[in-house]
């Protein structure tokens, strides 16, 4: 183990404490930003999903996101109600649904982009570019060796209180 994470600063506190510090911070003000988008954490994120890997399965989804399947039926059932997915019947197994973006959708997307954007410019404004790209490679190993699912916030996978 590093020295780094033996010896925390005391008055900022250990690498795992920043992290929860950051990540509770960075959640919450991305909460904000995408309720002006009208949409919920959960909601940005299924449909970040669905951009990035369209068609599949709602029963995929739901298993990657770790989501109850009720919990998830009402995500879906009210990013439809919004015109922003849509459920095809999959193939080959005609009972299954599988999810695309509608063209509402993708212009939503556009506009998550940016603010996914301006959160994450202000989130690292200290830090140069050479440093960004460093802190991220050193999450991203941390996220893989601790067996995090790529792309999918942890919290989705408890329940909504």
């Amino acid at each position: 183990m590093s020295e780094e994470c033996d010896e925390p600063n005391q008055s900022q506190g250990g690498v795992a404490f920043l992290l929860a510090q950051l990540g509770a911070h960075a959640a919450a003000r991305f909460a904000d930003r995408v309720a002006e988008l009208d949409l919920t954490p959960a909601q940005a994120g299924l449909l970040r999903m669905i951009a990035v890997s369209p068609g599949l399965s709602q029963q995929t989804y739901a298993a990657r996101l770790g989501t109850p399947p009720s919990r998830f039926v009402v995500l879906v059932d009210t990013l439809q109600g919004r015109n922003l997915v849509e459920r095809r019947r999959g193939s080959p197994d005609r009972r299954s649904y599988a999810l695309h973006l509608t063209g509402d959708g993708e212009r939503l997307m556009g506009e998550m982009g940016a603010v996914g954007m301006a959160h994450e410019g202000d989130l690292c404004a200290a830090l140069t570019a050479s440093e960004r790209s460093a802190l991220r490679g050193m999450l991203a190993r941390i996220a893989e060796q601790q067996g995090l699912t790529p792309g999918v916030h942890p919290g989705y996978r408890r329940p909504a209180g």
